[in-house]
Order: C-alpha cells, then sequence, then structure tokens
C-alpha cells in the first residue's frame, strides 16, 4: 500500500515537473508578443486560446453541475484571470525578481500551514531561500507594485486550494474546462479591443497561442491532476521548481549567464523538493483501529 501511494505521488511529481518546464516555456512564448500587444493582451489570448482548446475536447456538462459544484468552478474562473494580470502588472512595475519572489509566498504560505513535521516546515523554507537566490529581488518603494506581487500570491495560493476542491467535486477535468471556458468569456471584450486597436501579425498570434497551450492548457490540467494525488503542502513546495526553470529558460534561449548565487538557489530547491518528495511517501502506520473507524485522507 505504501509503495502504491510513493508511486502515485512520485508520478504525480513528475507530471508537476513536466508542467513547470510547459509553464516557463509558454511565458517565454508570450513574451515575444508583448512588443505587439502588451501583456493584458496576451493573458486574455491565452484564456481564449486554452478554452478554445479545452471545451472542444473535454465537453464539460455544465448543466448537470449542481450548486456544491458551480460556486469553485466560478470563483476558479475568476482566480485564472486575477492570477496572470497581477503578476504581469506587478513585473511592470517592480521587477520580474521582486514579483515572482512576491507571488511565491502564496504557496509557500499552503506548504508552512500543511507542515506536519519540523523538516518539511525547513524544507519549505529552503526552497523560499533558493527562490530567492534566484530571482534577486531588489528593494522598491513602489508600494502598488508590491501590493500587486501579494495579489498574485494570494491568487496562486487561491487557485491551488479551489483547483484541488474542484478536482474532487466535478469528474474528470470538466470543472478545469468550465472555469477556463468562463475566464474567457469575461476576457473577450478585452482580446477584441486589443486585436482591434494593435492589429498583431502572424508572428505575434503564433506567440500568444504558444502560451495559451504551454502556459494555460497544460499546467491547468496537470495541476488538477497532480493535487487528486498530493496534499497542498507538498504541491507548494513543488511550486519552487517554476523559477528553476525560468533561470534555465533565459540562460539556454536567451543568453542570460546565472552566477554562483543563482545556482546555489538551484541546489536550495532541487534539495528542498527531493528531501520533501522522499519523506512524502513514508507516512506514518495507522493503528487498525482508527482504520476502521474510517480515517481521513491527505
Amino acid at each position: 500500500m505504501d509503495n502504491t501511494l510513493t508511486a502515485g505521488r512520485g508520478r504525480a511529481g513528475a507530471i508537476l515537473v513536466a508542467s513547470a518546464l510547459s509553464n516557463q516555456l509558454g511565458a517565454a512564448s508570450g513574451s515575444l508578443a508583448f512588443p505587439a500587444i502588451g501583456p493584458v493582451g496576451v493573458v486574455a489570448a491565452r484564456q481564449l486560446i486554452a478554452a478554445a482548446v479545452l471545451l472542444p475536447l473535454v465537453r464539460p456538462r455544465i448543466f448537470s453541475f449542481t450548486r456544491h459544484q458551480w460556486w469553485p468552478v466560478l470563483l476558479l474562473a475568476l482566480v485564472f484571470g486575477t492570477m496572470n494580470l497581477s503578476l504581469y502588472a506587478a513585473v511592470e512595475r517592480i521587477g520580474l525578481g521582486l514579483a515572482v519572489t512576491l507571488e511565491f509566498l502564496g504557496p509557500l504560505a499552503l506548504a508552512l500551514i500543511g507542515s506536519r513535521t519540523k523538516g518539511s516546515a525547513v524544507c519549505a523554507l529552503l526552497a523560499a531561500a533558493g527562490v530567492v537566490a534566484i530571482t534577486q529581488p531588489e528593494a522598491s518603494t513602489d508600494y502598488v507594485g508590491i501590493g500587486l506581487g501579494l495579489v498574485a500570491a494570494c491568487s496562486w495560493a487561491a487557485y491551488i486550494l479551489l483547483n484541488r476542491t474542484v478536482g474532487k467535486r466535478v469528474p474528470g477535468i470538466q470543472g478545469t474546462a468550465a472555469a477556463t471556458g468562463l475566464s474567457a468569456a469575461l476576457f473577450l471584450p478585452v482580446a477584441l479591443i486589443t486585436f482591434i486597436n494593435h492589429q498583431p501579425d502572424a508572428f505575434t498570434i503564433l506567440c500568444a497561442a504558444g502560451a495559451g497551450v504551454l502556459a494555460s492548457v497544460v499546467p491547468y490540467v496537470a495541476d488538477l491532476i497532480t493535487l487528486r494525488r498530493i496534499p497542498t503542502g507538498l504541491f507548494g513546495v513543488l511550486m519552487s521548481i517554476n523559477p528553476v526553470f525560468a533561470a534555465l529558460v533565459g540562460a539556454l534561449a536567451l543568453g542570460e549567464a546565472l552566477g554562483i548565487v543563482q545556482w546555489a538557489g538551484i541546489y536550495l530547491i532541487a534539495a528542498a523538493n527531493a528531501a520533501l518528495t522522499a519523506g512524502a511517501g513514508r507516512r506514518p502506520k495507522v493503528p487498525k483501529e482508527q482504520i476502521a473507524a474510517g480515517s481521513p485522507e491527505n
């Protein structure tokens, strides 16, 4: 039983790593479209393309959803847009390093709250130190930008919790598809205004499409699958792999050299993730009396 649980969490971790890589490749693709349609236009295009891919494939039976299923789907639709818009707006005002560091406070808080041992809490803090080392945030007095970064952090935490709830209440990936469609509907006026005013060329549309698939479709589905198999605390720490891939993609694709401190941050995050993932499979034995009574799962 323990081996099955460990294997399941190992597969979930592998899916999450692949999702993080896809997310960062999508972000790199989307950034190429910024000069033509801006961050808001890219976010709008991402949501529309994600809906165009997921809705025909999944065909969610939205008319059969109960109120118990609808409310997390509706909230998730709002979070999809808020999470991306607040981060991009923060990056524009306070820079990428500080914005990403502030955003990671969301999953870090969930990881610390969900920590059941001192070891898991230490792993979460090590991952946080690694994120700071990689992003190397600079001090800022732009309180609006800092506030937007904290909104992104809260949105990311809400995204994790809501995705887990949707995964429990709605079969398959119907909930994620429905939330993506609703989010796309909210962004449709923004997309129309942006595309009419800027009239992007084929390259810009292709970059935005790449961002929609790689940074929206793949992560949304992968995160939903993963959150069905691992606790939110472990998921929160595993999210620290995103800055690692962002740094590596920047180094390989954009020629951005990594310093000693950044490599140290990558090592810290890798070590923290490996230690926490290995420890997650070693759960304490549950007494037979508690099993008979029905012990709650993570």
